[in-house]
């Protein structure tokens, strides 16, 4: 890309050492107007210094956004995302993956609503970040120029991007002078950690890593009950209390942090080919997946849970692949939601030391019959010799085999 090709730029931007860095890089590199962004998703940081940084290299006022999008995070990409029970590789619950369509999604909007004809993102050129921000991007604006610092400056270290910043008068925090011990992200879903001493696979991670637990040896020696009520697939209310989605998963995170719940050191495989290792916190998140899971363990058909089940691996791979704005994610979402319509009622849990363990459910939609399943009387509720001809109908075919020679299912 030519430098005279960009004239306005919105950034993804943080307030911390890179995006600081990128900020000025655009300005003294592309010689272009630069609008920053910054999403509240619920990371728990001040955002403040962020609009600060920004007003102190250069930035206009009215080209500084700082948007509070934790109800529509929640609302609109989380939930739906839970009503599918997504897992990445079996465990991952998704935290990163899901926040950055958000993200690029109000990166856009803001675009056109000042004109810009380019974005910019701090994304390197080896994780998944970058291809989920600019697949988002084009969905959105086709025609929308992109610009990813890591992949065109030479500014290949963190000693070099802190002789940058010394050179143009960047504040630096006292604890980035030196090498950073490990990388974090985090949202009100999730934080994850990455990079430098957590690199080795086989090193254990410090304690210091977990940032939004309480480690489950230190966790208290009584459970705590809880109570979460569905809607439609969705949490409306916990111990009998309604709240928004963002106060529920807020509220679920104390609840599992005060109960060591929700950690994952996870070896997994990026979207751009290589292994990598992360240590992940999701407390609410991993307390509504339990809970999700069992009130549709009474709602939903059979062959409707299966099926869902089924397809929630494709499911979670658009989302960590970067593809929720794509046909397929939408197709999958349009069949989940409507799987969710009889997803309803009340589960009770106890959180232990670092447990979600599921003690209750009852739904008026429940489709468990106490008086099919008992193990007393029925009155006649289910024939039982009515097995005996289903069982001989399914193994009509083993029972052919077996006498062409193919015993005990032999090709």
């Amino acid at each position: 890309m030519r430098v005279k090709d960009v004239k306005k730029v919105v950034l993804a931007y943080s307030g911390g050492l890179d995006t600081s860095v990128i900020l000025k890089w655009l300005q003294t590199t592309y010689n272009c107007e630069v609008v920053t962004f910054t999403a509240d998703l619920g990371q728990g940081e001040e955002l403040g210094p962020a609009r600060d940084k920004a007003l102190l290299l250069g930035i206009k006022p009215e080209n500084i956004f700082i948007d509070d999008l934790r109800e529509t995070f929640v609302s609109d990409f989380v939930f739906p995302m839970f009503r599918a029970n997504a897992l990445y590789e079996g465990q991952y619950l998704l935290g990163t993956s899901i926040a950055r369509p958000l993200i690029s999604q109000r990166q856009i909007e803001i675009a056109e609503m000042v004109g810009a004809d380019a974005v910019a993102h701090g994304a390197t050129g080896k994780g998944n970040d970058q291809v989920r921000f600019e697949i988002s991007y084009y969905a959105l604006k086709p025609d929308i120029k992109i610009i990813a610092p890591w992949r065109e400056w030479d500014l290949t270290s963190r000693t070099a991007l802190i002789a940058f910043a010394e050179q143009h008068q960047i504040p630096i925090a006292k604890d980035k002078r030196g090498e950073s011990p490990f990388s974090v992200d985090a949202n009100l879903l999730h934080s994850s950690s990455e990079g430098k001493i957590l690199e080795e696979p086989w090193d254990a991670p410090d304690e210091m890593v977990w940032q939004r637990t309480l480690s489950p040896m230190d966790a208290p020696d009584v459970a705590t009950e809880i109570t979460i009520e569905f809607k439609n697939g969705d949490p409306v209310a916990i111990n009998g209390e309604a709240m928004s989605p963002a106060t529920i998963l807020t509220k679920l995170n104390a609840l599992g942090k005060a109960n060591g719940i929700g950690r994952l050191d996870l070896v997994e495989n990026r979207f751009v080919g290589m292994k990598s290792r992360g240590c992940y916190e999701t407390p609410g998140g991993t307390i509504l997946w339990q809970a999700h899971r069992a009130i549709e363990s009474i709602t939903l058909d059979r062959e409707a849970a299966h099926l869902k089940d089924s397809l929630m691996p494709r499911y979670a791979e658009c989302i960590y692949n970067g593809f929720w704005f794509s046909p397929e994610r939408r197709m999958l979402q349009a069949l989940i939601d409507t799987s969710q319509a009889s997803v309803e009622g009340t589960v009770r849990m106890k959180l232990y030391k670092g447990n979600v363990i599921v003690t209750g459910r009852q739904s008026p939609h429940s489709l468990y019959s106490m008086k099919h399943v008992t193990f007393e009387d029925d009155q006649g509720a289910y024939d039982q010799f009515d097995a005996q001809g289903f069982i001989k109908l399914n193994a009509l075919r083993l029972r052919l085999g077996a006498m062409a020679g193919r015993k005990g299912g032999a090709l």
